[in-house]
């Protein structure tokens, strides 16, 4: 029994230590691209966006620092500019490498209004 709760808990572990999630408002039909990746995310119906951690690239505090982002519609820039972003704690303990890595994720407890250009 102990066993098997320890896998669950490392199954845990590993989904929440290879993930960052935010939620966003962005306008209707718009794609939208976080640091610099090709493929644009996966907004889900209640904004939720859940994706890949960042490098530490993405530390600090827009306008100046944070994560970038695009917002695309019919292949036409919208809007640029970065996301506040979060140090991940779960990367002190994630091995190998996460403090490396990904030590920056999206901020879960504000909303990204990127309508409205508001982060919080």
């Amino acid at each position: 029994m102990i066993r098997k709760i320890s896998l669950v808990f490392v199954l845990l572990m590993m989904i929440t230590g290879c993930t960052t999630t935010g939620t966003f408002k962005v306008p209707p039909g718009s794609d939208l691209y976080i640091y610099k990746r090709p493929q644009p995310v996966d907004i889900q119906a209640d904004g939720k966006v859940t994706t890949k951690p960042y490098f530490w690239t993405a530390a600090g505090i827009p306008p100046d620092s944070g994560i970038p982002y695009r917002l695309e519609k019919d292949g036409k820039v919208l809007k640029e500019g970065r996301l506040r972003a979060k140090f991940r704690v779960v990367s002190i303990f994630w091995p190998p490498f996460a403090l490396i890595y990904w030590p920056m994720g999206l901020n879960p407890n504000i909303t990204y209004d990127l309508i409205n250009d508001k982060q919080e």
